[in-house]
């Protein structure tokens, strides 16, 4: 927490007098996983997560939801009138510049296939689906081929990053493939 000082001068020297602190929000990470086809360390999600808004000078109150198909389907269906599951679903909450407000669906069966197709580790895919849903937050887009290409972008940097600070094997739980 910042610390604002002010500073007088005494018979033992210059002193400092603590100020008000000026408060910095909270950054709240709520996960839940309601599938069964990995079991998640969420623990080490959710540190991961709150890093990535630290790398993005970010704060928050976020909540991701780790689904099966069938659910992601639903959602999919619900809220956006379209059948089949698909990979992250995004609902903004009303985020602004510098703090985010809002939650991510993501689709491990889905999460599975892609990193199956793409020949990458099923965690790193995980990452990169955790980065997309915050990059949608911060208000990146990726419905026009321009706007896909920038967050793409920031997607494939932040997965650099994410490789070579992070062990994102550590996303499964230990002892249970």
């Amino acid at each position: 927490m910042p610390v604002r000082l002010a500073f007088s001068a005494s018979k033992f020297g210059r002193q400092a007098q603590l100020l008000d602190p000026a408060p910095i929000p909270e950054t709240l990470v709520g996960l839940r996983s309601s599938q069964r086809v990995k079991q998640l360390h969420l623990a080490r999600i959710r540190t991961f997560i709150r890093n990535l808004l630290i790398e993005r000078a970010l704060t928050g109150e976020l909540g991701f939801h780790f689904v099966a198909a069938a659910e992601m389907a639903r959602v999919n269906l619900q809220f956006l009138g379209h059948e089949g599951s698909t990979d992250v679903i995004t609902f903004d909450h009303g985020s602004t510049s510098t703090r985010l407000h809002g939650e991510c669906f993501i689709c491990l069966t889905d999460t599975l296939q892609q990193a199956e197709a793409f020949r990458r580790p099923w965690p790193e895919e995980l990452a990169r689906y955790l980065i997309h849903g915050i990059l949608h937050l911060q208000g990146f887009d990726d419905l026009e081929p321009s706007a896909r290409r920038t967050m793409k972008r920031e997607e494939n940097r932040l997965i650099r990053w994410a490789q070579g600070s992070h062990d994102l094997g550590l996303f499964e739980k230990s002892g249970l493939r």
